[in-house]
């Protein structure tokens, strides 16, 4: 696996998509669940980052599952095992920092 990062609407993504296929919507609205409203990913930063992660290799489209084909213009994404990979990689990456933050006292606002 490579040592590139994942950015952050990538990562989102990838996360979003490791439950099981999502169209872009689902993905989006997944993302915002998770981030309380706090990340939007608009229409251009979302399908920009699905570009790029199928480029990779690290999300694939998929037909649509079943009951879930509507009128055929929804695209549907899966993580494919590099995509969980670069994931797990990025989670190892992050906790690291995570480590080493909580080590030198550094907290989120408002936590004790």
């Amino acid at each position: 696996m490579s040592d590139d990062l994942v950015p952050p609407a990538e990562f989102r993504i990838l996360l979003a998509l490791v439950d099981g296929p999502k169209h872009g919507h689902a993905i989006r609205q997944e993302v915002l669940k998770r981030t309380d409203g706090r990340v939007d990913l608009g229409p251009g930063t979302l399908y920009g980052a699905i570009k790029r992660l199928a480029r990779r290799g690290w999300i694939r489209e998929i037909e649509a599952p079943p009951g879930e084909e509507g009128d055929g213009r929804r695209r549907f994404y899966a993580i494919t095992p590099r995509g969980r990979e670069a994931a797990e990689v990025e989670v190892a990456r992050l906790s690291e920092l995570l480590a080493t933050a909580r080590a030198k006292s550094l907290r989120p606002s408002g936590e004790a």
